[in-house]
């Protein structure tokens, strides 16, 4: 029996929840779990449907970069997720997707703007837009350098008070302490995104949420002082 059913598992549920919340179209898009006690990664495989996916599909890899696991070639994203998951300790899952609305503000090279609490429930301000990646980088190791750029911009952030990341001219990526908790970010910022079109389109001059209205709902759900739910 495999040392990694569970987290083969985990990501399989992962990625098969991206089409069924609207995140996905055609191939595009992967999720991955990790577990940090083993050094490796549950990954989808690279360029199979979601429908045809098994967990037995997903494919097993370490934080160097190999495959521990799995008859199929891992996600052409899967040295994005392994830099994320190397730059970010407290992360346990990544998702990628090609949500419409977030890729339309990821290659405008903007990021969403926080007009309201819905936002401010799952991000403590805007979400943050990468700089467009140099012609040598992009010739480059190109998905490995794409989490660098993620990384960089994440200088003087916490991954968890800003969980996703808009990669210019590309698409967002989103993580969490579980990759369930990935997706469910992933699905806030589609949801924002599409609130910060309708508000744009409402009111083109529209500022930003009030500092202390941000900060009340952030920490109602976050941090040491959060409320929200049950305890």
């Amino acid at each position: 029996m495999s040392n990694f059913t569970e987290l083969k598992r985990e990501a399989w549920e992962a990625n098969v929840a991206l089409p069924r919340q609207g995140l996905i179209n055609l191939t595009f898009g992967n999720a991955s779990a990790i577990d940090r006690a083993k050094g490796a990664f549950a990954i989808k495989p690279s360029g199979i449907d979601y429908s045809a996916l098994s967990p037995d599909d997903m494919v097993v890899v370490d934080l160097d970069g190999r495959t521990v696991e799995g008859r199929l070639r891992p996600s052409s994203d899967t040295p994005t997720h392994r830099r994320l998951f190397l730059a970010f300790a407290g992360i346990g899952g990544v998702v990628h997707t090609h949500s419409s609305r977030a890729t339309a503000f990821a290659q405008a090279g903007r990021p969403i703007p926080i007009f309201g609490t819905t936002h401010a429930d799952y991000f403590n301000g805007e979400v943050p837009v990468t700089r467009k990646m140099t012609a040598a980088e992009i010739a480059g190791a190109y998905e490995w350098e794409t989490g660098n750029v993620i990384v960089e911009r994440f200088s003087g952030l916490d991954p968890a008070d800003f969980p996703g990341v808009l990669v210019n001219r590309h698409a967002p990526f989103a993580w969490g302490p579980t990759v369930a908790k990935a997706v469910e970010r992933a699905v806030a910022m589609e949801c924002v995104a599409d609130m910060a079109l309708m508000s744009l389109a409402l009111s083109p001059d529209l500022g930003s949420i009030e500092p202390e209205l941000l900060a009340r709902h952030f920490k109602r759900k976050h941090g040491v002082g959060a409320y929200y739910g049950q305890l």
